[in-house]
């Protein structure tokens, strides 16, 4: 691969993507909205695919040339990956986009793959009606009609490791990291599925190379770690000196302490913990994809979070919850 388009490219998963297809030597352009820094050592072009006019612009740039990867990592309005897959469908080799398993009709069952039952096709673009994981769906289906067996779908799971802009892993961190009693949910062997996103990004490549087609669920087995063990490290590596006081799923909810949303990445045991955290992952697995030890991942995430760039990145990240509903969560023990 000489020639990569990341569109995005500055956060998260996209700017790993970029960094690595840098790293490996190719000629990488990202194509964003001007929000946040590109990569260093990339090309930049600045753009919004929601503007038709902005977009026009950007269009006559990319298409001067030919691109051997495309790798999109949109995750609003559809209409945004028409535009792209239209634009670049005669002048790009491959198109990866990043979906989600949120595709999946939700709860999907323990141990789905890539062949469970999918949301409903959406009915129209407006990604604040249709919802998140019908925007994907719809964005999925533009890919795929536009490059057909050269298109590459990846339904991402749990998304961790540096530069996170959803505040999964952060959160905990910087809980951890404040000291003194912390009160978290139990069991302590509950199961999590995640994938660090510079594991993704490094597969990401690979497949391309390979050649694979169709959709795969990004993400590494399940069975990845457990909440005693991600929550240890994270007292270990920040060194806050926190003591973890399990507690019953009950008394979370009994607090009004809600899933996912207050508990980043957590869900009780039982089905949508099944949907999240318990997904097949072997058609990926087959074709290589690996992650790094959780530890370095966590120690990563926290060495970020104590930079300049990371301190500003996570400083408006909503707390787990408030002193009164720790307190609370404390004394219910």
């Amino acid at each position: 691969m000489s020639t990569l388009l990341v569109l995005g490219g500055t956060q998260f998963l996209g700017r790993a993507v970029a960094e690595e297809g840098a790293r490996r030597g190719a000629r990488v352009v990202v194509a964003h909205r001007g929000e946040h820094e590109p990569p260093p050592g990339v090309t930049a072009v600045r753009g919004d695919r929601t503007d038709p006019g902005s977009w026009a612009a950007v269009e006559e740039r990319l298409t001067r040339e030919r691109w051997d990867l495309v790798v999109d990592t949109w995750s609003g309005d559809p209409a945004a990956v028409r535009r792209s897959t239209a634009a670049l469908r005669e002048r790009a080799d491959r198109y990866i986009y990043v979906s989600s398993r949120s595709v999946y009709a939700w709860p999907a069952v323990d141990g789905a793959d890539e062949d469970a039952p999918l949301v409903d096709p959406p009915s129209g673009d407006d990604p604040e009606r249709i919802g998140y994981a019908e925007s994907k769906l719809a964005a999925e289906l533009a890919v795929e009609q536009a490059f057909g067996a050269r298109a590459l779908i990846l339904r991402a799971g749990l998304l961790v490791g540096p530069r996170e802009n959803t505040g999964r892993l952060p959160r905990w961190l910087a809980r951890l990291a404040a000291g003194g009693p912390v009160p978290v949910p139990g069991p302590a062997d509950l199961d999590w599925q995640y994938v660090d996103a510079r594991d993704l990004a490094a597969w990401t490549l690979r497949a391309a190379a390979d050649g694979l087609g169709g959709a795969f669920d990004a993400v590494g087995p399940p069975g990845g770690t457990t909440t005693a063990e991600l929550l240890e490290l994270g007292v270990e590596i920040t060194g806050g000196g926190s003591t973890l006081h399990w507690r019953e799923p009950a008394a979370f909810a009994a607090a009004g302490v809600e899933p996912w949303t207050d508990l980043p990445g957590w869900f009780p045991p039982g089905p949508e913990h099944a949907a999240v955290h318990r997904g097949a992952a072997a058609r990926a697995a087959r074709h290589g994809l690996v992650q790094r030890p959780l530890r370095d991942t966590v120690a990563d995430t926290w060495a970020w979070m104590c930079t300049a760039d990371g301190r500003a990145a996570c400083r408006d990240l909503d707390p787990l919850w408030s002193p009164e509903v720790e307190r609370r969560l404390l004394d219910a023990g």
